[in-house]
């Protein structure tokens, strides 16, 4: 079975393969095809738990891909297929992106079951996987995003241990060349704060493809966005929205607005 997926994905022939077919997928709608990847954590026990749930009929969900710690990667459902992992979504202005994206769970307990590290073997897995995917359907690198950006009141994975910028380093995500310098004095802001600072970063977090209400008012949304926004690009979370996270917050806007494939 591993040398049948080879013949097809010839990135991933020095990674352990398997076929584990689930049957929670349905056809794309007419015209739709893969324009972003969805990163996930399977939050669950174990490996094994986590498959056999995606793979169970009565669960609803399911992934294109799922990448073991150990660098196994499974293939679950066609990527001309649309498999049940976003639920319900949004980024840059389109919701249902079940509709045209691929979902990769990586195996990582999550915040419910003991968070670690994602191990090496499981992150070269990751970018084998990863760049040929963006290879096979030209999809841009500012189009891979985490589940939590794109739902981020429900959602928390990859998480603030996944490391989008070794990603972003061989290409394979959009992210700042730099941190900002920790320890850097201003405003900071939080839940029922109100005002033009509140207005500013909720502007440039929907510019950069969160869906928040730009109101002035730093309410129970704007910080689980400012959670999500932290998460994925300063490696921590919380959402309170300090100069570090807002230094980052405008540059990551200024990233993307440069980037004409965005969208």
């Amino acid at each position: 079975m591993s040398a049948q997926i080879a013949d097809h994905f010839p990135e991933l022939a020095r990674f352990p393969l398997a076929d584990r077919p689930s049957p929670n997928h349905d056809a794309r709608p007419d015209g739709a095809r893969p324009d972003m990847v969805v990163l996930h954590y399977t939050g669950m026990p174990t490996a094994e738990v986590a498959i056999d749930w995606l793979a169970d009929p009565a669960s609803r969900v399911s992934a294109h891909w799922v990448v073991e710690e150990d660098g196994r990667i499974t293939r679950m459902v066609p990527e001309d297929r649309r498999a049940w992992h976003a639920g319900v979504s949004w980024w840059r202005g389109r919701e249902r992106l079940n509709d045209v994206s691929i979902g990769i769970e990586i195996v990582n307990p999550g915040h419910e079951w003991g968070y670690r590290d994602f191990p090496e073997p499981q992150m070269q897995a990751v970018e084998s996987l990863l760049g040929g995917i963006l290879a096979r359907h030209d999809i841009a690198p500012a189009r891979v995003v985490g589940h939590s950006d794109i739902a981020p009141s429900r959602k928390y994975d990859p998480g603030e241990r996944f490391d989008w910028y070794r990603l972003a380093a061989k290409g394979l995500a959009l992210m700042p060349a730099n941190r900002p310098v920790p320890g850097e004095m201003g405003l900071t802001l939080g839940e029922g704060d109100t005002g033009q600072a509140v207005t500013d970063i909720q502007r440039a977090l929907a510019a950069i493809g969160y869906r928040i209400q730009v109101d002035g008012i730093y309410d129970l949304v704007t910080r689980s966005v400012v959670h999500a926004f932290q998460s994925r690009f300063l490696g921590l979370a919380g959402g309170i929205c300090g100069p570090d996270t807002a230094q980052m917050i405008f540059a990551v806007e200024q990233l993307f607005a440069r980037d004409p494939r965005a969208d």
